[in-house]
């Protein structure tokens, strides 16, 4: 790793398609990364960057339409969900002070075979930009098949069976998210793009930004830039993975910047994926995590319970 990366680097296809020995040193690199920095940089990872850059562009022009369009996107009683969240209506769990953006967000789509089918909520198809709608869809599904296969080094890292995840995740909660940070065009109310926080699922996967920004506290208690290259996607642990390993993986606190002042006519698009498992997987924590060292730091509870707590904590939920 050079100086001046904050984060390790690490080729997910060596555990994808590699040997037993490159598998092994990836699991390694996975779950040590995971342990002190509670991020990752991954190259490698399966995600076709045409499919990236065409869902960028798709973005782009929705966040370019009328506000009063976009908010019929906006759908009461779904927590941001689905669908648009209109500028200023998330904050961070400590903070009162809304952060500096807007998003819209892409859910799991399950077949009616399936238990959770009546309770889960259809994604909006929108039609000023059907490009939106459709490569969201790919990219959740890409973003999906990167995240199990990262999750699968892990259980490996925790020595569970490969495939532990697999199911829990299938149909999981998880969130595409496409977040729009527009131009700062007055003082800030104390606030920034987006505030400290951690994340509340298992792991989070995030493609470039289209600007920089994104910092993570350091075990110093110093904020280091994360500056990810082409092709690279960055990925953390989330409260969930931390609650299940009972503190032996970091979910870690990060932020996003406001830019320089001279800078601040220029607008900010990321995509972060929050990879979540099924409602009711349990975290509580794996007994092989709790040590006399390291006693057990949480009470028991649920995925579907943990992220209802969540999402009333950051104002999505009343």
């Amino acid at each position: 790793m050079s100086k001046q990366r904050a984060i390790p680097l690490i080729d997910l296809g060596q555990f994808v398609n590699g040997d037993a020995a490159q598998r092994a040193e990836v699991v390694k690199q996975v779950g040590d990364a995971f342990q002190d920095t509670g991020f990752v940089g991954v190259v490698n990872h399966g995600i076709d960057q045409q499919l990236i850059n065409d869902y960028f562009r798709a973005s782009k022009e929705f966040f370019k339409l009328p506000n009063e369009v976009k908010e019929k996107y906006e759908f009461k009683g779904m927590a941001g969900q689905r669908g648009f969240t209109s500028f200023g209506k998330e904050h961070a769990k400590q903070s009162q002070v809304a952060d500096l953006k807007m998003f819209f967000q892409l859910g799991q789509e399950v077949p009616a075979s399936h238990p959770a089918f009546a309770k889960t909520p259809p994604n909006p198809q929108v039609k000023e930009v059907p490009e939106f709608s459709e490569k969201g869809r790919e990219l959740y599904k890409a973003f999906q098949a990167a995240g199990t296969n990262l999750l699968r080094a892990i259980a490996i890292y925790l020595n569970l069976e490969e495939h532990f995840f697999d199911e829990k995740i299938k149909y999981g909660n998880s969130i595409l998210r496409a977040i729009y940070y527009p131009p700062i065009t007055s003082e800030p109310d104390s606030a920034i793009r987006a505030e400290q926080h951690e994340d509340i699922n298992l792991i989070t996967l995030l493609v470039g930004a289209s600007s920089g920004g994104l910092q993570l506290l350091t075990k110093d208690n110093e904020w280091v830039d994360v500056l990810p290259e082409e092709d690279e996607i960055v990925i953390n642990v989330g409260d969930m993975l931390q609650r299940l390993t009972n503190n032996y993986l970091r979910s870690t606190t990060h932020r996003v910047v406001n830019p320089p002042r001279e800078e601040w006519h220029t607008d900010r698009l990321s995509i972060p994926f929050f990879l979540h498992p099924e409602a009711d997987m349990d975290l509580t924590a794996l007994p092989a995590t709790i040590t006399a060292e390291r006693p057990n730091a949480y009470e028991p509870i649920t995925a579907g319970a943990y992220l209802d707590e969540r999402l009333r904590e950051i104002g999505l939920k009343k």
